[in-house]
């Protein structure tokens, strides 16, 4: 299994659309780097999902359930989608200014390429960010 995170602003699709709707079509992400990790995310993957412009912080957790197929928003079959369904909210959410002070996570590619709306987290990632979530 592999983790990842997804980014989206709250006023656009909030985490609390996500546990009302149960699962939603991950689609309209029109950057090169983001569609190769869409490409790689295979049922059962986990994902953080996380707050940006509004609130910074990550959330929630959702999962995988529908692997890379065209997305829906667009004739240009290059681009892809990814269905999500929620798993759970997180004990205490995890600022990215929290992210930012904790030195092994320096290399997080939340930290380094902020503008990547999907992208892998690594196991001890995940591990370091569930830890600050007050999560096992």
């Amino acid at each position: 299994m592999a983790y990842w995170l997804a980014k989206s602003e709250p006023s656009v699709y909030s985490w609390d659309d996500l546990v009302k709707e149960k699962q939603t079509c991950w689609s309209g992400i029109r950057n090169y780097a983001a569609r190769i990790h869409m490409r790689n995310m295979k049922k059962g993957d986990e994902v953080f999902f996380y707050h940006s412009n509004e609130g910074v912080e990550i959330v929630g957790i959702a999962k995988v359930i529908k692997e890379a197929y065209p997305d829906p928003t667009t004739d240009d079959d290059r681009w892809v989608a990814v269905d999500l369904k929620s798993v759970r909210k997180l004990m205490k959410p995890v600022s990215l200014d929290a992210i930012k002070k904790e030195k092994k996570l320096a290399e997080m590619a939340l930290v380094r390429i902020s503008r990547l709306s999907l992208q892998p987290v690594s196991d001890a990632e995940w591990k370091i960010v569930m830890a600050m979530a007050g999560e096992k």
